[in-house]
């Protein structure tokens, strides 16, 4: 039996009580609207419907890079001038394309009206057409809203924005419901199923995944409800789920060995799983975890990464990174920090790990030129400039779009570390 790898308590508490420059000036980075390109692979039987201008369709269909044989569960109500000029009515007309929309599919059981500006831009209150689309279509469809703006929104924000407007709509648990397990965040399928298992192998049978595949498997929520964050940036959903008794489980964030099993000990903790039943579950998968991660560190242990704000994963990648990678950390960016939800990972940081918050991206370009970092993390529109610099870049949006949760993926998420790496030393051989 492979031994556990213990999670350090180190005498000092890291970067708990750090204070990160906090930065407000012009950012770099995608809008809340990106979120429905993995959410809409997620619930299965649920449209995506953003309300806003040509050029958010051309975002959505670019970015998506939709497959000439499917047919997507997303589309956009394009606002021209003629709405805006209030010269026809824009809920009349939203609600023809959602007569349209659901005639053409009937499976849909939930619609999201998204909006792709502020209901001020837009000239249209989404809120009351949600209420009132929701209430002419009760018997076959739920009608929610969220706002994707990027005024409003960055990047990731957009999933929980979606996920925060679901939650009034969870039943609530009977005050004798037994204990169970919710769960919250957008996984791939292949990695809730692996999920699964282990807890299963614990012992936890009654859990719940949020977002579930289904918009019909809806968790009941209240006291008895224990919540695992599996995605860092779910501060509003979090906060509304605990609005209706669900109670937090602190853990560090699924991502390598380290992580990935105080992530399950938090779980075994709440629900009374002996250590022995603990270590017999995740034995195995520590183990192949732990042989993948193996050549990685061949290629990563010493060198030094930057990393821009982007997707709020940031500072979860920084320690994996640094404590089973050996990687040295410059600058940890992020978009927000949260401190309840990332409270366990400051804590596991190192002590001198410079943070900072939001962005002024010229000056945080000035600060990343003047360390000559081995690996930037960032943005597509950063990436392309810094490489011909001589740089080596990894783009952020491919560590939301990729499985990197658990074990299993513990090696792939590490590869993609590796990778620009090993491309950047062959071109100069």
């Amino acid at each position: 039996m492979s031994p556990i790898i213990p999670i350090k308590q180190a005498a000092s508490v890291g970067c708990t009580d750090v204070s990160p420059l906090v930065q407000r000036g012009q950012r770099e980075v995608f809008c809340g609207l990106t979120g429905i390109i993995w959410l809409h692979r997620k619930i299965q039987d649920a449209f995506f419907l953003v309300v806003g201008s040509r050029t958010c369709a051309h975002l959505i269909q670019s970015a998506a890079g939709v497959m000439i044989f499917a047919e997507p569960r997303f589309a956009t109500a394009i606002i021209d001038e003629r709405d805006l000029a209030g010269l026809a009515d824009v809920n009349d007309e939203l609600d023809k394309v959602v007569n349209q929309l659901l005639e053409r599919r009937p499976e849909i059981k939930l619609l999201f009206l998204v909006g792709s500006c502020p209901s001020e831009v837009i000239k249209l209150d989404l809120s009351r057409a949600a209420s009132r689309l929701s209430a002419q279509y009760a018997s076959s469809v739920r009608v929610l809203n969220y706002s994707g703006s990027g005024i409003e929104t960055t990047f990731t924000q957009g999933e929980d924005a979606c996920l925060a407007s679901m939650v009034p709509t969870l039943p609530s648990q009977g005050a004798d419901a037994a204990p169970d397990l919710l769960v919250v965040g957008t996984l791939a399928d292949v990695v809730e199923d692996q999920f699964i298992r282990v807890f299963n192998q614990m012992g936890i049978e009654r859990v719940r995944f949020f977002p579930p595949r289904s918009a019909d498997d809806q968790a009941a929520i209240g006291p008895n409800t224990r919540l695992l964050l599996a995605q860092p940036f779910l501060g509003d959903t979090l906060r509304m789920l605990q609005a209706k008794g669900a109670q937090l489980l602190a853990a560090p964030f699924p991502l390598g060995i380290e992580g990935t099993t105080a992530w399950f000990q938090a779980a075994a903790k709440a629900f009374g799983v002996t250590p022995e039943r603990f270590e017999a579950a995740v034995a195995a998968p520590t183990a192949r975890a732990t042989a993948s991660l193996a050549r990685a560190k061949t290629h990563l242990a010493g060198k030094s990464i930057f990393f821009f704000p982007d997707s709020q994963l940031e500072i979860p990648l920084a320690r994996f990174l640094s404590r089973e990678l050996g990687m040295r950390l410059l600058e940890v960016g992020t978009p927000y920090l949260h401190r309840q939800v990332m409270a366990m990972e400051l804590a596991m940081l190192p002590g001198d790990t410079f943070l900072s918050e939001g962005q002024d991206v010229e000056k945080q370009l000035d600060r990343c030129r003047a360390q000559s970092p081995d690996l930037v993390v960032c943005g597509l529109g950063l990436a392309n400039p810094l490489e011909s610099e001589g740089m080596t870049t990894k783009w952020a949006i491919e560590l939301v779009f990729t499985p990197i949760q658990g074990y299993d993926q513990a090696g792939d998420l590490a590869e993609l570390f590796t990778r620009p790496l090993v491309r950047r030393m062959r071109l100069a051989a």
